[in-house]
């Protein structure tokens, strides 16, 4: 067996975690843009655990190429920008932006697109703070919707500075968790989770839906080979994504012309 090079720790690191320079310790000034109206498509980006907004700065670039006016918000936390607040937290936070946003520039609804907690607490403003009146669809990349027990050492490390609470309700069997999963996910959303089984930070078995028959709008998708933090700068990631956007950008034009002929 081939022992690692440096250059191949190094890669295997920032695929799972992100590279330090860009995301960790890159600027978060937020970029101000005038692209929000009323028909065209807009997505919210919303990063995981212990990350900043930086980690989609690939992503956000093929969005716009694409067509789609794109947002992030500063999650606060650790150092006002490490996403260490608790979901609920977090959730009525992201509830209170969109509306505001949408008051200001005549939109609807959103699609939005999560990593890790990002999905997390995406699911909750959708379940529980209004988002299904607010949300498109709803497009996760490694995020733990069953928990996902490798957050255990994060909350012993976090633990002890403080900050152990808002990690350990990402373990299995959180009442964040059991509150998300007992709780009906709106049938009109769609909903898609994207998962890796080269993910390190959240296996996939965690990341993996279990949709009844009757939940149509409900998909999980493989993507070979990816880490936890490469999942949101893949560009095969990047196809599923775009084919989940395009479908329900369709589905919900389909809708509104319908409603127009009634």
């Amino acid at each position: 067996m081939r022992t690692p090079t440096p250059w191949g720790m190094y890669r295997i690191a920032r695929d799972q975690l992100g590279s330090i320079r860009t995301v960790y310790l890159g600027s978060d000034r937020v970029e101000r843009r005038g692209d929000f109206h009323a028909e065209g498509e807009i997505v919210l980006l919303l990063h995981g655990f212990f990350q900043t907004r930086n980690i989609w700065e690939v992503m956000e670039d093929r969005l716009r190429h694409d067509g789609y006016a794109v947002m992030s918000f500063n999650l606060g936390g650790l150092l006002y920008r490490f996403n260490t607040h608790p979901v609920d937290h977090l959730a009525k936070l992201i509830a209170d932006k969109v509306d505001g946003l949408a008051r200001r520039h005549g939109f609807e609804r959103i699609h939005i697109i999560g990593h890790s907690k990002g999905g997390l607490v995406a699911r909750r403003y959708i379940q529980a703070y209004g988002g299904d009146q607010r949300v498109k669809s709803l497009t996760t990349l490694g995020t733990p919707h069953h928990g996902t027990w490798t957050a255990a050492l994060g909350a012993i490390g976090l633990g002890a500075v403080g900050w152990g609470t808002s990690v350990r309700e990402l373990l299995p069997r959180s009442k964040t968790i059991k509150r998300l999963t007992s709780e009906r996910f709106p049938d009109h959303i769609p909903l898609t989770s994207i998962y890796s089984r080269a993910d390190l930070v959240c296996p996939w078995w965690h990341a993996a839906l279990h949709p009844s028959p009757e939940q149509k709008g409900m998909h999980t998708i493989e993507v070979p080979g990816v880490g936890h933090s490469e999942l949101t700068w893949n560009p095969a990631v990047y196809r599923q994504v775009k084919i989940a956007l395009d479908d329900a950008s369709a589905h919900w034009n389909a809708r509104a012309k319908l409603a127009k002929a009634v």
